[in-house]
């Protein structure tokens, strides 16, 4: 069982930046990523990070504007989120598994534990 809660989520103008965070309580999983759904659209893969490893995965849509990273403890996970667009204004989730298929650590349907989510809305 792992439980996640999030936080840093606000609202910024178009180019701004944000932070979230990701606390996460309970058994150690083996990959954590973040998601966002906007309303009416599937949830979407943003970056994925293996616990430990050094090599992260992100989608086209964020890849060169955010950044995925966790602590040493690998009880937090982060997402910095720069240069941000009226089209990143949905809920972000911050998700868990412990073995998400390789190629697929960008599918929502791979995690077993999320957390609440955070609301990230930006205005041009």
């Amino acid at each position: 069982q792992v439980d996640l809660v999030e936080s840093g989520g606000g609202s910024v103008q178009a180019g701004g930046s944000l932070r979230l965070s990701c606390a996460a309580f309970g058994q150690n999983a083996n990959c954590m990523a973040w998601f966002r759904q906007a309303p009416g659209k599937e949830r979407e893969g943003l970056a994925a990070i293996y616990i430990g490893g050094s090599n992260p995965y992100y989608g086209d849509s964020v890849k060169g504007r955010f950044t995925i990273s966790q602590d040493n403890s690998k009880t937090t996970l982060w997402l910095q989120m720069n240069d941000l667009k009226p089209q990143d204004t949905a809920m972000y989730y911050c998700a868990a598994d412990p073995f998400p298929l390789p190629g697929l650590v960008l599918s929502a349907d791979e995690y077993t534990y999320w957390g609440q989510g955070t609301q990230v809305t930006v205005s041009s």
